[in-house]
């Protein structure tokens, strides 16, 4: 079965899968890049389970998206997937079901720090950042340019987000298993609180045996600070790629230092307010 770590893009996702990676498959907590690979992006077009389907690149993904998790779940054994896909159905065709997912961490962030992210990773405008935060359409592929395409030319992967209050609910109203929903703006508080509640969240599901040792060692070696030095020094592959230099966009950017307050203008702060505002009230974010 399949626990997801889900978020909206730029909102932690790699954080967590950091902390979890170094904690589950590495014997004393030290983490490196390599690890990350036991916690892989969900992508059905790399299972074998293909359907082959003449319709929009839409239809034919999401077509394969139960089949493939029933390949994987076939071992009868616990999967970690990262997705940034919406919990949503094309077409009739669900994202995942009861039948293939375990559980959920799903990991939120303040709209108004995503949108100053998305513009560096993404190469985007603020206002083109807006409005890919708020098209309910909104649909990315893997590794950001780099777009797998079959022989119509059409993608062969890709994630559906719609906007962000969208995709948020999307996961909180999941009824066919736990979710765990955890704030991005916790982490960077607290991270060891918040990775211990994860590790406990975890532990109905899986033997989790609690080291503090091994979870000090996580702790630092997944601080911003040390991503973004082994980023610099060793690169990371699933940085993006710059459509306009060629050269790898770094992923750890800003860590802290990315504050809505002194990096937004007072209107798009204000769009975004009111596009989700009942969302941003819930989270204690107004």
């Amino acid at each position: 079965m399949i626990i997801w770590i889900a978020s909206y893009p730029k909102s932690g996702n790699t954080w967590i899968r950091s902390m979890l990676s170094s904690y589950l498959f590495s014997e004393e907590g030290e983490f490196n890049f390599k690890l990350l690979n036991n916690i892989e992006q969900f992508s059905s077009k790399n299972t074998g389970a293909y359907i082959n389907d003449s319709g929009q690149y839409q239809s034919r993904v999401s077509k394969n998206w139960i089949p493939s998790q029933k390949v994987i779940n076939k071992d009868n054994k616990i999967h970690f997937f990262k997705t940034h896909n919406a919990m949503c159905s094309i077409n009739n065709n669900k994202f995942t079901d009861k039948f293939n997912t375990l559980a959920s961490i799903y990991i939120v962030r303040d709209p108004r720090n995503i949108i100053t992210s998305l513009s560096h990773h993404y190469e985007l405008t603020l206002e083109e950042s807006l409005n890919f935060l708020t098209n309910k359409k909104k649909i990315i592929f893997p590794k950001n340019n780099n777009v797998n395409k079959k022989e119509n030319g059409d993608p062969d992967d890709f994630n559906f987000l719609s906007d962000w209050s969208s995709h948020y609910n999307s996961w909180k109203d999941i009824k066919f298993c736990p979710v765990f929903i955890i704030k991005y703006e916790d982490i960077l508080a607290d991270p060891r609180e918040i990775f211990n509640s994860v590790l406990k969240f975890l532990s109905n599901f899986i033997k989790i045996k609690f080291e503090e040792k091994k979870i000090n060692n996580v702790i630092s070696c997944t601080s911003f600070e040390n991503l973004r030095k082994l980023e610099k020094t060793i690169g990371f592959t699933e940085s993006a790629t710059s459509l306009k230099t060629d050269k790898k966009i770094n992923f750890f950017h800003q860590g802290k230092k990315n504050d809505w307050k002194k990096l937004l203008d007072k209107k798009i702060v204000e769009k975004i307010e009111d596009s989700f505002n009942k969302e941003m009230r819930e989270l204690e974010y107004l």
